[in-house]
């Protein structure tokens, strides 16, 4: 991925905070939300975590419908609520002008809430594109409708996506990129323990069942899904494991078209780029080019029709979830209940809600920011950015492993980074999207075709650096290298415990102030270090600052390479050294910038807690996740980020402010000696 997503972290203060200013003598919230949530049967030395969640969560066991429960979710469902009633006073209009944003949003969620209709039809929406895979008859005919499949449901054979050039980020490129799988990633593919045994077993039963439903016999289903079991295998051997894969330099392989034809000469290219929609390009980015050799291989030693069956999987897999609750269920059963442990599906309005708001997302978001955004949303989280970034400066001038002439440069990339905060400025164009109340599924394949579409035009086109990539309504940031650039939608002005009353500075930097910090770590993280202060992947390090740097980094991968999270488990340092380096910058930097303020200098006690205990007690409230064991185990096994408690549990265990203020000792659980504390920034 060209963007680092630190998901779901930016969290923020509450309306009130955006036009007023801090008084000297805060009032808590009634009851406390750092307070309330202690759990005293816990000792902070032992598990900070828990000391500070642990009540909340005895409270609030996880929702059968949801992998886990926490202030994500919380805050999520104050989204949805908003999002329900743009979504149901926009289906109740009988007279909305045709191509308007309320037409589209309203017979969008109309459709996809109206069950009558989509359990009569069941899968006939899809019957064509079927058959369509059903008359292949060689490989070129393989390779059209894998491009069909791109633009309107998933990914076959491989990724592909039109980006900035990693080395020229002022140009656009085509790129393709190791993908293919059914299965998070490889390792579910050949882990031994026994979660990952059952998952494939369950994965295996699932297709069958898929493939009945595409109207299969038993014997024919239960082969099709032995043999495309069987080539994912494969595909995923040849596949690089997730941590090797973050090194945007072994990524980066520029080639020729020729060249892509001759590394991958089972694959008609020009056949696959007509089918997406695309005219011959001089030149590609290969991240992986030895897994397109594979896969190429694959097109001719596997028989033709296991490649059909595996193209209709992937069709029908992506769209599973907008057809009749027959289809749903079996795929929900599958990668709900089995990969993350989620005993029963959410209700199908909220369903609706969250789908409506990922395919028309540009649209509600311009209503979302009139209706629910407070002013000065924008100026508020300007001003804590700017806090966090003066604080960073100072941080890289005082490194004592960094030379002058590293610093300098530092520096000059810490001031060139762009913060996009709140909401943009201008909006995507939708009129060429086309929404009616005939067919949910066509309705999201439609929005499908639309992104797809979207990202294809850019080709050849002068970078618009003013883009968003995510929506206002959207509660999560990110880093995007390629831009020198954070972003944070201003529904991260949520925060549940603070509505109608004043959130003090240390909940405020716990929180948002880490948050900034962590998306500005990640322009100096393993893979963000390496781009320069215009976003190309360029070197901007001495060699010996380098070296320095990556003795660093490997310190923090065999931090959490210790950590177990369920079973035997162990989170992949390697592979979560980016998220976790993020996490310790955001907190450090977060802490710096709060001791400037008020109530720490003035040491103001709250809820019967200082400012230090405040601090650290908000960080671990911005992490207050309560997780499924299924959807633990595959996190740790697919995903970049760490689970939530050593989100909490990494970073202030380096930090010997946090060890001073809970009066954490040698010998207590939560106590690191001083000789492994990470120290980057």
């Amino acid at each position: 991925m060209k963007k680092l997503i630190a998901p779901l972290f930016a969290f923020a203060v509450i309306a009130l905070m955006a036009a007023c200013n801090q008084p000297k003598n805060t009032v808590a919230a009634e009851p406390d939300a750092l307070a309330s949530n202690i759990d005293s049967t816990v000792k902070p030395q032992d598990d900070f975590f828990m000391y500070a969640n642990g009540r909340w969560f005895k409270n609030h066991p996880i929702p059968a419908s949801e992998k886990q429960n926490g202030l994500w979710q919380m805050i999520q469902d104050t989204i949805n609520a908003q999002i329900l009633n743009l979504c149901e006073t926009s289906a109740k209009l009988t007279n909305a002008e045709p191509g308007s944003a309320k037409q589209k949003i309203g017979d969008f969620y109309f459709t996809a809430t109206d069950s009558i209709s989509l359990n009569k039809k069941g899968i006939s929406d899809l019957k064509a594109d079927l058959d369509n895979i059903d008359n292949i008859k060689d490989i070129k005919g393989l390779i059209t409708e894998a491009a069909y499949i791109h633009t309107v449901s998933g990914a076959p054979l491989f990724n592909f996506e039109v980006g900035q050039d990693d080395r020229i980020s002022s140009k656009m490129a085509v790129r393709f990129e190791q993908g293919g799988l059914s299965l998070p990633n490889r390792s579910f593919y050949f882990d031994m323990d026994g979660r990952a045994q059952d998952v494939r077993e369950k994965f295996v039963r699932h297709i069958c069942n898929m493939f009945k439903l595409m109207g299969y016999d038993n014997d024919k289903a239960a082969k099709a899904a032995f043999n495309l079991m069987k080539l994912e295998t494969e595909i995923a051997r040849s596949s690089r494991k997730r941590e090797d894969t973050r090194d945007p330099i072994k990524n980066y392989n520029k080639m020729s078209f020729r060249q892509l034809n001759t590394i991958a000469p089972n694959i008609d290219w020009q056949l696959f780029l007509t089918g997406v929609g695309m005219n011959t390009v001089d030149s590609v980015i290969v991240c992986q080019p030895e897994v397109i050799t594979a896969v190429s291989g694959y097109l001719k030693s596997f028989p033709l029709e296991d490649w059909k069956n595996y193209l209709k999987y992937h069709y029908i897999r992506s769209l599973a979830s907008y057809v009749d609750d027959k289809t749903y269920m079996e795929t929900f059963d599958f990668y709900g209940k089995v990969l993350i442990g989620v005993k029963e599906p959410k209700p199908r309005w909220k369903r609706a809600v969250e789908e409506t708001d990922n395919s028309l997302g540009e649209l509600i978001g311009q209503v979302y920011v009139t209706d629910y955004l407070p002013k000065g949303t924008k100026e508020k989280l300007q001003q804590i950015g700017n806090d966090i970034r003066t604080v960073y400066g100072e941080r890289i001038k005082n490194l004592d492993w960094m030379s002058p002439v590293t610093k300098e440069k530092a520096i000059s990339k810490l001031n060139h980074m762009m913060m996009k905060v709140g909401y943009p400025d201008k909006w995507k164009d939708l009129s060429a999207l086309k929404v009616d109340r005939q067919s949910y599924v066509k309705n999201v394949m439609s929005a499908n075709r639309w992104a797809f579409n979207y990202q294809l035009n850019k080709y050849g086109k002068p970078v618009d650096r003013t883009e968003w990539d995510m929506e206002p309504q959207t509660y999560n940031a990110y880093y995007n290298p390629a831009n020198n650039e954070i972003v944070v939608p201003g529904c991260n002005i949520i925060i549940p415990g603070y509505e109608r009353k004043f959130a003090d500075d240390a909940l405020l930097y716990a929180v948002i102030g880490a948050t900034f910090g962590h998306e500005m770590t990640h322009g100096f993280d393993d893979q963000g270090s390496q781009y320069d202060e215009q976003g190309n992947l360029n070197n901007w390090w001495t060699a010996e600052d380098n070296a320095k740097f990556h003795a660093k980094t490997k310190m923090i991968v065999e931090q959490f390479n210790n950590y177990v999270v369920v079973d035997s488990l162990h989170i992949n340092g390697s592979m979560t050294q980016g998220e976790n380096i993020a996490d310790l910058g955001g907190t450090m930097f977060a802490y710096e910038a709060f001791k400037k303020t008020k109530q720490f200098t003035e040491n103001q006690i709250i809820a019967g807690l200082n400012p230090n205990q405040r601090f650290f007690l908000g960080y671990a409230y911005a992490w207050m996740i309560n997780t499924r064991p299924e959807a633990l185990a595959n996190q740790v096994r697919s995903n970049e980020h760490s689970p939530a408690p050593y989100r909490v549990i990494g970073p202030v265990t380096d930090m010997p402010e946090f060890f001073t203020t809970f009066n954490v000792k040698p010998g207590d659980k939560m106590w690191r000696p001083d000789s492994l504390r990470v120290r980057i920034w």
